[in-house]
């Protein structure tokens, strides 16, 4: 009965109060997940998983948020503490073959890459991305915090921010790359728990490691950025986009025939949807069906949407429709191959890069720049990061198309400073149509104290991906209406003019070899030093040092017998 009072109280007490109480939040969080399948021409199969959480809040109007639903409590932490308004942030194992498979729907190089823009409060830029940087490194379990002054750049015009704003100060933008960042399933576990229904349910389900690393190419990224509410903008959420890429081979599976499924993919097959997604869909590209794969079981639904400027034809699985699932509570999407591969279409911009030369002295870097349109031209921006002991000879730099100078419009260089910050040098270069463009520039290696070396020095030394950026011209009109209906996909990057549309390529890192010491020289000379003083000293000092005594040698044990014997016997003793 007291308990019963007890609670009649504090209820009336709280009914009398109310209004010193702030209401429960209205915030209307929302998830959405979704799969893209896409058979590609050379009989290899790549899957695609976005997951897009969005945040009901606004840190860019200074305001604290203590409760979590869907946005993971990690990630809104460090939006906070850091001032971060945008962050992009990648792992990638092996590369993107552009010429067999086509344009991926978010690029990024092989290894680490994070870029990340502070809002304009920051006083310290560069303290709080070497504190970002650590922090980022303990959640991911990545080696980020290997990132500092001499791997980190500020581009001037190829990194612009991809969600609502307009800042255009560079200060407060920092980008860096680890090219020999190795991607593995600790790395792959933290990105999973951010989810809402980590990977128990929904799409997540079918992340199983040793399927996703069994691959030729993988990529997981998160993004970050502010969005629009709604059409007019007048208030903004976040977004967190997260991001799985994974090609697998039809060689390295040891299928040995032209049939994929949802089981031989990921050994897995899809029951449910998250519960806490608004959406769940899987997305199936049959523009070349049924010439080329026949899809089992058939959907009724299908779905149009512009992707890199063409227009593509998708079957739909609605994951929140139970008859999606049929009477086996499970879905396994069956592709079968008709006919043989042929030949694709070569992609409208392509990038490659080597190193020449020949010795430990000198070399040049050739980057090659495809324009594979038949008549038109487009302007490309480049941007090449190499590190401050490949001492670039910038008076070398020649830009060559169809055998011309190709002079650039624009050119912003930073040159090294030796152990302090990296060479940075942006172009924008106008591309003839069907036209390869080579950019050369030559270097001189320079030579590392011992302590500077790794473990492996005569393994090479890595130097990151160029970066190209440029709006393509798209064969199909883009739609610059609402995109909240398009799949989440075809709309990440922001495309204004219906002409074109943005386009981001990574080239080949480089593997370069610098003079290196003989290492194993030191051991060596240890080795026989420790052995001409263990034989010789060792021996003429024991010789030098030891007494000589002569001692009677003692009767031996028959000996010693015989006499025994002797003595019971009363027989005269042996001498």
């Amino acid at each position: 009965t007291a308990i019963c009072q007890s609670i009649t109280q504090l209820m009336m007490w709280y009914a009398n109060n109310a209004k010193y109480f702030p209401p429960p939040s209205t915030a209307k969080d929302q998830f959405q997940e979704e799969l893209v399948i896409k058979p590609l021409h050379s009989g290899d199969i790549y899957a695609s998983f976005q997951f897009r959480t969005q945040w009901d809040t606004d840190f860019l109007l200074g305001s604290k948020v203590s409760h979590y639903r869907l946005f993971p409590k990690s990630l809104g932490q460090v939006i906070s503490k850091f001032s971060v308004r945008e962050l992009h942030i990648s792992f990638t194992q092996g590369y993107w073959r552009t010429m067999q498979w086509g344009q991926p729907f978010l690029p990024s190089p092989p290894g680490a890459e994070l870029w990340v823009w502070f809002q304009d409060t920051v006083t310290d830029v560069d303290l709080a991305w070497k504190e970002l940087t650590n922090v980022l490194s303990g959640i991911f379990c990545a080696s980020l915090n290997f990132i500092d002054s001499t791997n980190t750049v500020q581009p001037s015009a190829s990194f612009k921010p991809l969600g609502v704003g307009n800042v255009t100060d560079q200060r407060f933008l920092r980008y860096a790359v680890l090219p020999r960042e190795i991607v593995c399933t600790e790395n792959l576990t933290p990105w999973k728990k951010l989810l809402p229904c980590g990977s128990k349910a929904g799409l997540a389900v079918l992340m199983k490691s040793e399927k996703l690393f069994h691959s030729s190419f993988h990529s997981q990224a998160l993004h970050i950025r502010p969005v629009c509410k709604d059409w007019q903008c007048k208030s903004t959420s976040w977004e967190l986009r997260q991001t799985l890429n994974v090609v697998f081979d039809l060689h390295t599976s040891g299928q040995g025939k032209r049939e994929w499924s949802l089981f031989k993919m990921f050994s897995r097959t899809l029951t449910e949807a998250c519960p806490l997604a608004s959406s769940s869909k899987v997305y199936v590209d049959i523009t070349d069906n049924p010439q080329l794969f026949e899809l089992s079981p058939a959907t009724p639904l299908v779905s149009q949407a512009v992707v890199l400027g063409d227009g593509r034809t998708y079957s739909v699985y609605d994951l929140t429709d139970h008859a999606t699932f049929g009477q086996t509570h499970s879905l396994n999407v069956l592709l079968r191959w008709r006919a043989a591969e042929r030949e694709m279409l070569r992609p409208l911009l392509h990038g490659e890069r080597y190193v020449a030369g020949y010795g430990l002295q000198t070399g040049e870097i050739h980057t090659l720049v495809y324009n594979n349109h038949p008549y038109r031209a487009f302007p490309v921006l480049l941007l090449d990061t190499v590190p401050w002991y490949l001492r670039l000879y910038i008076h070398t730099l020649t830009v060559t198309s169809k055998g011309r100078d190709n002079k650039p419009s624009y050119i912003h260089y930073q040159p090294s400073k030796d152990r302090l910050q990296p060479h940075l040098l942006e172009m924008l270069i106008q591309l003839p149509p069907n036209s390869v463009t080579e950019v050369t520039v030559q270097f001189e290696r320079a030579l590392l104290k011992w302590t500077e070396y790794t473990p492996d020095p005569n393994h090479g030394f890595y130097v990151g991906s160029s970066v190209i950026s440029a709006l393509v011209p798209s064969v199909v009109a883009m739609d610059t209406n609402n995109t909240q209906e398009r799949p989440l996909f075809s709309s990440f990057f922001p495309c204004k003019e219906e002409s074109t549309y943005f386009m981001r390529i990574y080239t080949e890192p480089l593997l370069v070899n610098l003079p290196t010491p003989d290492f194993s020289m030191p051991y060596n000379v240890i080795c026989l030093t420790c052995t001409v003083v263990a034989v010789g000293y060792g021996s003429l000092y024991n010789l030098l040092t030891r007494t000589f005594q002569v001692e009677e040698p003692s009767q031996g044990l028959a000996k010693r017998l015989a006499n025994i014997i002797r003595r019971l016997r009363g027989v005269p003793l042996l001498t």
